[in-house]
């Protein structure tokens, strides 16, 4: 009976294998005993541990062999440590690299990732119920809830685990101390590898089982060589750009979007990722009342940014009521809607579609050419999801080459820039950090973000519906 724990992660292979072996190289020239990172014994409380080395070596290292920035020998170290090819000794529930003296050590190659060795829940379970005879019952919150989780699933075979369990520990106290505590730590960073605290990033985890090893060569079938050959024909037949042009368009949106690319420059005010404070998440959300400077800015790039915004859209919409032409932007959210949403409702919208905007005499009725009113209307009597798809394009480039760039000289786009807020940047100590991290807020569950948006919608349905002015008079009446 196999049992699998919430956090298994069901992969027969590693797809990033080129990249660990790539890593493995250079971790064995760390390990070289006349080139490689300095070790020597360091005591770590009353214990003296062999070969431990400090961060600020290994930072320099890195730096000094690989001929890289400070920062991206940073990057590197923590990519080691995350996969375990180096452990802290003393924090090590943070599987970052420290650029102090904090110590470290090498990983036994015997736990390396690229020795392909599954997670099992029985070496875990094993792993626990040692720790919790060493510890005396003590065991971390997540550790305490995973053993609680593991006794109930193997329940049937608890005796032989908690066996193997004290078996392993007697035999860990015949061990000379340092020895003794160098095993109990490499074993540790093995599990916290592998089995991370809950709301941490894990390096191991490679998402849902594939039937298909991408690492394996495809067989040169009869099938492969035609596809090689319409892809080759495709690629004859299609039209060329000049490279002058396509880098000159490639540096113009570099230069345009540089001030927004959070791998240049930092978020504002704090990477939440980073500093664990989730104000920067607070002012980019979809439906914040007044969006941030840098969020209005990239309205600016773009129709088709300005879109895909939640918070732009609901503004565009605000100057189309003015420009009494808010029928273009409700007949392309339709199309969205009938593009994107259930088959079983398709017959439906595409019906209210029709009566809303393409019949004649229609309340909300677009101008469109007649060839294309034509073919979308034929194409209604069978809807799909894309029979809409000319129409709707039709009414983008409308937008886009008209409307869009009256919006942007409008009183309705200049007065939401001065609204706009501007987050000045966090300055965080050490201590703050560390309270962030231990006060992470839970994320909002997908669900209920889904129950807002549809309210929302259902509100924006309602307020562009029609009123019957006989019950406003009528209420008005009642009232006095």
């Amino acid at each position: 009976m196999t049992i699998r724990s919430d956090r298994d992660h069901g992969q027969h292979y590693r797809p990033r294998m080129a990249c660990l072996k790539k890593v493995e190289a250079i971790v064995v020239e760390m390990q070289n005993s006349k080139n490689g990172v300095k070790a020597s014994e360091q005591k770590l409380n009353i214990t003296v541990i062999p070969h431990a080395m400090a961060g600020q070596d290994i930072l320099a290292w890195i730096a000094n062999h690989m001929k890289t920035t400070n920062e991206e020998a940073q990057a590197f170290g923590t990519m080691l440590v995350a996969y375990g090819y180096i452990y802290p000794l003393e924090d090590h529930k943070k599987l970052v690299l420290k650029g102090d003296g904090s110590l470290y050590r090498f990983q036994t190659p015997y736990f390396w990732p690229v020795q392909k060795w599954k997670a099992e829940d029985t070496d875990y379970a094993i792993y626990l119920a040692k720790r919790n005879i060493r510890k005396k019952g003590v065991l971390d919150a997540h550790e305490q809830e995973e053993y609680n989780k593991l006794h109930k699933w193997m329940n049937h075979k608890w005796d032989f685990i908690v066996m193997q369990a004290k078996e392993q520990y007697h035999a860990g106290k015949e061990r000379k101390k340092p020895d003794r505590v160098v095993f109990d730590c490499q074993e540790r960073a093995y599990w916290i590898v592998q089995r991370p605290p809950p709301r941490t990033h894990s390096a191991m985890d490679y998402g849902v089982d594939r039937h298909i090893d991408p690492n394996t060569e495809e067989k040169k079938t009869y099938d492969y060589y035609r596809r090689i050959i319409i892809y080759t024909q495709q690629a004859i037949m299609r039209s060329r750009v000049k490279s002058s042009v396509s880098l000159g368009a490639f540096v113009k949106y570099m230069t345009t979007r540089i001030n927004h690319d959070p791998f240049l420059v930092p978020c504002l005010p704090s990477n939440p990722w980073q500093t664990d404070d989730d104000t920067y998440w607070e002012l980019n959300r979809p439906s914040v009342e007044v969006p941030t400077k840098m969020t209005v800015e990239r309205w600016s790039f773009s129709f088709f940014e300005l879109l895909s915004d939640p918070r732009g859209r609901a503004d565009f919409k605000i100057f189309l009521k003015k420009e009494f032409s808010g029928e273009n932007l409700a007949f392309w959210e339709a199309a969205e809607e009938i593009k994107w949403g259930t088959a079983a409702s398709m017959s439906e919208k595409a019906e209210t579609i029709f009566k809303t905007f393409l019949a004649p005499g229609a309340p909300r009725w677009i101008n469109i050419d007649g060839r294309t009113m034509g073919l979308t209307v034929k194409g209604l009597e069978h809807p799909h999801r894309f029979v809409l798809d000319a129409a709707q394009t039709h009414i983008f480039m409308l937008m886009k080459k008209d409307t869009f760039y009256r919006y942007l000289k409008s009183p309705v786009y200049k007065e939401i820039q001065k609204k706009a807020i501007s987050p000045e940047p966090h300055n965080f100590s050490d201590a703050q950090l560390e309270h962030n991290a231990r006060n992470r807020k839970p994320g909002i569950h997908p669900i209920i973000i889904w129950q807002q948006e549809q309210e929302e919608k259902a509100k924006a349905a309602a307020a562009a519906g029609p009123i019957d002015i006989k019950k406003l008079m009528a209420n008005k009446l009642d009232r006095k």
